[in-house]
């Protein structure tokens, strides 16, 4: 049986079984692939994706499971202008390797909606999923706070 899915803002139709994980949905029937494959077990955040403006672990939410409106990396910006996040990211010179960012980002990002101006405690507790292998915390943090500011001020 068909899917539709609202991802991004565009509707898909993807005909998969419901236990196919979204991350699979989003990368190979999609063609989204900003969102990562990291450990498939929902301990890396790697491949953080929302819906519904909630973060998750997209290797662990069945296709049959999802809630919502999807949004990707992919989603967060536009061709005009990045997000503050992503924006942040890159005065920050957050990435180093890179693999783990769009899931980062896309954490941040269900941070800031909740929480638009949170404390460093704030931020290490929302982000304590995701992890980052070449240790760039200390910039993640800040780029949270730099893109908290942009976002109070418009």
């Amino acid at each position: 049986m068909a899917t539709i899915l609202t991802v991004n803002g565009t509707e898909h139709r993807v005909d998969l079984p419901d236990d196919v994980p979204l991350l699979w949905v989003l990368r190979d029937e999609i063609g989204l692939t900003g969102t990562k494959y990291g450990c498939g077990v929902a301990a890396c955040g790697a491949c953080t994706v929302q819906i519904d403006g909630e973060a998750v672990r997209s290797c662990q939410v069945a296709l049959a499971d999802v809630w919502g409106e999807i949004t990707t990396i992919e989603g967060l910006g536009n061709p005009q202008a990045l997000h503050a996040l992503q924006a942040a990211w890159v005065t920050h010179q957050v990435a180093q390797c890179g693999y783990c960012q769009s899931g980062q980002i896309m954490q941040a990002a269900s941070l800031l909606a909740r929480t638009p101006e949170p404390t460093d405690a704030d931020i290490d507790a929302a982000m304590s999923g995701n992890l980052c292998r070449c240790g760039t915390y200390p910039r993640i943090r800040a780029a949270i706070h730099d893109a908290a500011r942009a976002l109070q001020e418009g």
